[in-house]
């Protein structure tokens, strides 16, 4: 584990390797959160909060509109892929440099170097967003310190490809269970197969049309897919129970409570015993022709896409602050073996959010 301090002198390349080099898988992230506060407290121009591994740093310039920069300082688990290494193609490798080391390192170098930016600007860092919804820092730091969150516009730095992503689905997991009888196998007539009664579940699934929508011009494509089965007892045992995980990935057009109704209608009649749910986030509209986003877009070019996957955009929304993922990671590296960013997009982000930010 690195115990170098953070240098935000250096580019943005050079302090994604180093955030690289301080490994912070979910629930670990506190030598990482100990380095940025201490970089950032550096800085004269921020006041610096802090709650549990989750660092907010914020302009006092009393200008008329304020701006929130946030990313999530944790990664997925490791995979014989840290330390970080260069290529010679103008590549950065290792784990999290595209979710999201990369944007996290553009905030950095915009909160070094921008002392007095035209809008007041928050930085948060927060922890624990790779894993379920209740550890996520960013809800701990909205329900604690909501104030320190409070702003006109959000930018959250996740893998865009360095192109403004709108909005992002929602995502609902469940447990689909189905209950039986035991016996042994070789008398299977004596028992009730919890497996065989997962079939329904099973063809309802292979059958199943996802929906294609569109808001404010984005293409959401939805997804409904089993994720995970668990079922049996021995090799000489008919089981008595089943679950089928179930994962739902829904257009921003439905409210949570209405992903949960569709996902009861897909299954009605499948002999469900028990429709447990065990994570649940909401969605968030793109909020593109709200005036702040339109300006973003408007500063940084590119033609906005739809976001797939859930973010924490969802959760600014839920404040009321509108918000669109920006950064400049790869989303089809994130979480891969062979997770990696491109140095010039690193670059390109840095430099667009400095010039909107310095007009």
């Amino acid at each position: 584990m690195s115990t170098n301090a953070l240098d935000l002198h250096q580019d943005a390349a050079h302090v994604t390797a180093q955030l690289v080099d301080f490994p912070s898988v979910s629930g670990d992230e506190k030598p990482l959160a100990d380095a940025i506060e201490q970089a950032l407290t550096t800085l004269p121009h921020l006041r610096v909060l802090r709650y549990g591994n989750n660092v907010v740093a914020r302009t006092e310039l009393g200008r008329s509109e304020r701006v929130v920069l946030a990313g999530h300082i944790d990664t997925v688990p490791i995979a014989d892929n840290v330390p970080s290494r260069r290529d010679a193609e103008g590549f950065l490798w290792g784990c999290g440099t595209s979710d999201m080391k990369s944007g996290v390192a553009v905030q950095l170098r915009v909160a070094a170097t921008v002392p007095e930016p035209n809008r007041d600007l928050t930085f948060v860092f927060y922890d624990q967003e790779e894993i379920a919804a209740e550890h996520n820092g960013l809800g701990h730091v909205a329900r604690a310190h909501p104030d320190w969150l409070e702003g006109d516009f959000a930018v959250l730095l996740e893998p865009s490809s360095g192109e403004v992503e709108g909005g992002c689905q929602g995502t609902l997991r469940v447990e689909l269970r189905t209950t039986g009888r035991r016996s042994h196998s070789a008398r299977g007539w004596l028992g009730d197969n919890a497996i065989h009664h997962a079939a329904p579940i099973l063809a309802r699934l292979a059958a199943y049309e996802p929906r294609r929508v569109t808001i404010d011009g984005l293409e959401y494509r939805e997804g409904l897919n089993a994720v995970g089965i668990t079922g049996g007892v021995a090799g000489n045992v008919i089981p008595d129970a089943c679950a089928v995980t179930v994962n739902y990935r829904y257009a921003p057009d439905l409210t949570e409570e209405g992903a949960l109704a569709h996902v009861h209608e897909v299954f009605d009649g499948c002999g469900v015993a028990e429709f447990v749910v065990t994570d649940h986030s909401g969605a968030a509209l793109p909020g593109l022709s709200h005036p702040a986003a339109a300006a973003f877009v408007t500063a940084v070019g590119g033609t906005p896409k739809p976001k797939f996957g859930w973010t924490d955009v969802s959760r600014f929304s839920a404040l009321g602050v509108p918000a669109v993922n920006y950064g400049p990671g790869d989303p089809n590296f994130a979480h891969k073996v062979d997770e990696r960013v491109e140095e010039s997009l690193i670059h390109h982000c840095e430099n667009r959010l400095r010039a909107w930010l310095t007009a």
